[in-house]
């Protein structure tokens, strides 16, 4: 109108608080992704020890098991990792594929698999022992998740046609599907009684720093190739 001072509506861009509240959407935004991206770097990798009697500590007191002692040790030379025990007590390789799924969940990094001691005790055809085993590999790669294989080997008592089929299992599928092969889980301790329990079969707390000692190289080695754990 005629005497009046025309007066324009600012744009967004144009008007300084909201340049403000612009850059400050922007830096909250950038502010909340770092957060995300820090947070998921911070989160340990999980590892699962996935077997039988030698896994879960069978005779044992708390806090004396193979998977509580390799996470000590890993942890104590800066590897920023988590160790789940999933070993049950006389479970066999048909016992593991069975609860493979529900017993290896889901944000899962890498499995020590260990399993086939007690099919080899009660003398189950090693072509089962090797079926499940692969099996297990396969659905665990399927799912991302990397391998460790610990090895068994067969007693001397069993013969030398049950060794000659059973002892080749684990290092012919650390071959098949290129992953880690520690031969002999027992490796050290195996007819050792003063790093055995009274059964002649399990190793004791001793035993177990042996076993945990051991193993170290093999999966810092892995730990190392995946980039992850420290």
């Amino acid at each position: 109108m005629d005497g009046m001072m025309a007066v324009s509506s600012p744009t967004y861009g144009s008007s300084p608080m909201a340049f403000k509240r612009l850059a400050l959407a922007l830096l909250l935004t950038f502010a909340a992704a770092f957060a995300v991206s820090s947070a998921a770097r911070a989160e340990p990798l999980r590892i699962v020890g996935f077997g039988d009697s030698l896994m879960a500590g069978y005779g044992l007191d708390a806090g004396q098991s193979f998977p509580e002692k390799l996470q000590a040790a890993l942890q104590n030379k800066g590897h920023d990792v988590v160790i789940d025990n999933a070993g049950v007590s006389g479970d066999t390789s048909s016992g593991g594929l069975a609860r493979l799924d529900w017993s290896v969940p889901d944000g899962t990094g890498l499995v020590i698999l260990e399993l086939g001691a007690n099919d080899m005790l009660r003398g189950i055809a090693p072509d089962i022992t090797r079926r499940n085993l692969d099996a297990m590999i396969a659905a665990l790669r399927k799912r991302n998740i990397g391998v460790v294989l610990a090895g068994m080997r067969a007693a001397p008592n069993l013969g030398p046609d049950f060794a000659a089929s059973f002892d080749p299992i684990y290092p012919d599928l650390a071959a098949k599907y290129e992953v880690p092969l520690y031969p002999f889980f027992l490796d050290g301790v195996a007819a050792q009684r003063d790093l055995q329990l009274e059964d002649g079969m399990h190793p004791n707390g001793k035993g177990i720093d042996v076993m945990v000692d051991r193993f170290l190289p093999t999966i810092e080695a892995e730990l190392a190739r995946m980039g992850g754990g420290a």
